[in-house]
């Protein structure tokens, strides 16, 4: 079997059309062409129906197109490994997390990072979807719940809560409620329960819309409701990380807590010996621990 015919093959499958494959591949369409129909000769099948809006796989094509992915997959791992051998950590770590904890922690604290690593390059996937890691959508993931797959090296960080926080403008204007019955006389900003986020927040969420809260504003992301906390627009659902970033703001109702939330860091088993994982892990390991000294240093103070 030819392995460049099967490449391009590839590339036609996964773009769906044989120019955006020729772009990719940095062939003409013409060149490509040839490449799928000499394929399909050799082995005596059609792998593909070809339409005005593009091409669909057959049937046939459908089994070439999974043998090739769990190809390029293998390959991928293989490369990943054979550039990790190496003892400088560079190249390019995908980090999956949740738009949150994504935006308001890790982004923040990226610069020492870069700093420590400046041939390192990062892609940010910030999504409620869990990607898939055995199938390399990305090298890293930091969840809020421990991971169900298998093959996974999993560790757990850290817990949060989510709780009620609110700008001291809007509180001195306002007023400071002293029970949850007080909360019908403020502006709720929190996420929508029927949004992608942990179970345990939209708990919480739904408890708190129990006690007659007749303002609200919902965002769909934590970053969204701390940014009209700090506008003042009221009393916000916030995990208790954003607290490290913004001390200013002031905890309201103290006794009120979501249930705890597990956060995990995970990664294939394949990529245990990679040194930009390594350096990832240790260095959130490290600013996790960082401010745990720097609470309890304060709470003693």
């Amino acid at each position: 079997m030819d392995w460049d015919k099967l490449r391009i093959f590839h590339a036609v499958a996964d773009a769906g059309s044989l120019t955006h494959a020729g772009d990719a591949l940095h062939l003409s369409q013409s060149a490509v062409s040839r490449q799928i129909r000499a394929l399909e000769e050799s082995l005596n099948a059609t792998l593909f129906h070809r339409h005005a809006r593009g091409l669909i796989l057959t049937e046939q094509g459908e089994l070439l197109f999974d043998a090739t992915s769990a190809m390029t997959q293998r390959l991928d791992a293989a490369v990943a490994r054979i550039r990790d051998s190496k003892e400088e950590v560079f190249g390019e770590l995908r980090v999956t997390t949740t738009t949150g904890f994504g935006s308001l922690w890790l982004a923040p604290r990226l610069p020492k990072l870069y700093e420590k690593y400046p041939d390192l390059k990062i892609d940010l996937m910030l999504e409620e979807r869990v990607l898939d890691l055995p199938m390399r959508e990305a090298d890293v993931a930091i969840r809020m719940k421990e991971p169900s797959q298998a093959d996974l090296i999993r560790k757990r960080l850290m817990e949060v809560h989510m709780r009620l926080y609110a700008a001291p403008g809007y509180l001195e204007s306002a007023g400071v409620p002293g029970n949850m019955e007080d909360l019908s006389d403020h502006r709720l900003i929190c996420q929508n329960t029927s949004s992608a986020q942990v179970s345990a927040g939209s708990s919480f969420v739904q408890e708190l819309l129990t006690h007659n809260v007749q303002s609200l504003l919902t965002v769909n992301n934590y970053f969204g409701v701390l940014q009209a906390v700090l506008s003042g627009l009221g009393v916000g659902v916030l995990p208790d990380y954003v607290t490290q970033d913004f001390p200013d703001l002031v905890r309201v109702l103290p006794e009120v807590e979501s249930r705890v939330i597990p956060v995990f860091l995970a990664y294939p088993e394949e990529l245990r010996a990679s040194k930009r994982i390594g350096a990832f892990r240790d260095f959130v390991t490290e600013e996790i621990f960082e401010q745990r000294k720097r609470d309890r240093a304060e709470a003693v103070a």
